[in-house]
């Protein structure tokens, strides 16, 4: 069977001109999406990390801004938001009245005070990234490799004081301390991180402990008082 070859000659007045406008759509619509590549926004909370070949070549602010599409890949990262990371507890709900969980942070909230007692502290690290190479680059995983640092910090503050420091009248001076060593490690691995506070938020004996260190508490003031 024999077919006959496709002869634009044959073809309607109106299909010759489409085929022959094609070429130039399709070159406007490549044209078009390459301009939209090249055009990028940084909005005034961030800064925009250029890498070419995934090599570093330069960091924008904020504003309207052109890279090469394809060669350059953007990444954005909030340098001006403050966030934060949760020791000993989780926020599941905010609002005006928000809620919290205490499960499976055990681990990382019960500790051992300098007179060997425990104690189950809870704490906030509020932070912000104040170098976006060095966050993006320099250390694979940095807010977990923080969260590790600001744990061990914690451990070695709490496990030069005693229980009742821990409890009452050291909190702010542990606040202080734990934030100096762990802006200094930061600084030292390079992980582009400022610390800008930590709180501590609760600081309890293990419920496992609670009533024995509340009876020998309540002792302690009969004595004071019969004094």
């Amino acid at each position: 069977m024999a077919f006959n070859q496709f002869d634009r000659n044959n073809l309607p007045p109106d299909w010759k001109k489409f085929i022959s406008g094609y070429r130039y759509i399709l070159w406007g619509i490549l044209g078009i999406i390459l301009l939209w590549m090249m055009f990028f926004q940084v909005r005034p909370e961030e800064v925009g990390v250029i890498t070419r070949f995934g090599k570093y070549v330069r960091t924008e602010e904020a504003g309207l801004h052109l890279k090469f599409p394809v060669l350059e890949r953007l990444y954005k990262v909030a340098v001006e938001r403050q966030q934060k990371e949760e020791f000993g507890f989780r926020t599941t709900a905010t609002g005006i009245k928000s809620q919290y969980t205490k499960s499976g942070t055990s681990d990382e909230s019960l500790m051992l005070t300098g007179d060997l007692n425990l104690a189950d502290v809870e704490w906030v690290v509020q932070y912000r990234i104040d170098d976006a190479y060095k966050f993006l680059f320099k250390v694979r995983e940095p807010v977990a490799t923080m969260r590790d640092i600001s744990e061990a910090c914690m451990r070695q503050v709490v496990g030069d004081r005693t229980v009742n420091e821990v409890l009452t009248v050291g909190r702010a001076e542990i606040s202080v301390s734990v934030q100096e060593v762990i802006q200094r490690l930061c600084e030292e691995y390079s992980l582009g991180i400022k610390i800008e506070q930590v709180v501590l938020q609760d600081v309890n004996p293990p419920d496992l402990v609670k009533d024995a260190f509340n009876a020998v508490t309540q002792a302690q003031q009969e004595k004071e008082t019969l004094i």
